[in-house]
């Protein structure tokens, strides 16, 4: 799978790059975190504003479990995406993805930059289907994910709590990828079978 960085035009022609996070991306992944409006920031999972919370992502960088993606302007990160996996269990060939985009680069196609980058790694790795996880009020992400191939698969009614502690509905969001494996898999055997 290639690992190398990868500049990308948004639709408003600025370039970003968009490469596998290092260790080193700490300092600056916490920056960008920080740096987010208090409502980009309510429906994330972990409080990333806290330097402990980046640390012990960061520190994890070599398990397989979580594949990280940043995307870089100018020398600072502007995107994050994550595709989260399990290693073991009855839900191996599923994976969840995630993506955050800083506040000026919304709306500029480089969520979904970040997420078709994340979506060719997970079918590289063989997975089946990936999830997406979408507050009901994220109308712009989830019209994103929607470009992609998801599709509304379940609604968990109040799941989610935002910081001034109104509950919204939870989107649960899916992508079989399977059938792209599929593609694949019988492109190569087409090719093996013309040598």
């Amino acid at each position: 799978m290639d690992e190398s960085p990868e500049l990308v035009g948004l639709r408003n022609g600025t370039k970003v790059t968009i490469r596998p996070m290092v260790a080193g991306d700490g300092p600056a992944l916490l920056s960008f975190f920080r740096g987010l409006p208090e409502e980009d920031r309510q429906f994330l999972r972990d409080d990333v504003t806290r330097p402990e919370v980046i640390e012990r992502f960061v520190a994890k960088l070599d398990d397989d479990s979580v594949i990280p993606l940043v995307a870089e302007h100018e020398g600072r990160l502007v995107g994050d995406g994550t595709l989260h996996r399990t290693r073991h269990g009855w839900a191996i060939h599923v994976a969840a993805l995630r993506v955050v985009v800083a506040r000026e680069f919304q709306r500029s196609g480089l969520g979904t930059a970040l997420a078709h980058q994340l979506v060719r790694r997970a079918v590289g790795l063989g997975l089946d289907k990936l999830v997406a996880e979408v507050v009901d009020n994220q109308i712009g992400a989830r019209r994103a994910f929607e470009k992609l191939g998801f599709h509304q698969e379940a609604t968990l009614k109040g799941h989610v709590k935002d910081i001034p502690g109104a509950k919204h509905d939870l989107v649960i969001m899916a992508n079989d990828v399977s059938h792209i494996w599929e593609k694949m898999e019988a492109l190569v055997a087409d090719y093996s079978q013309i040598g």
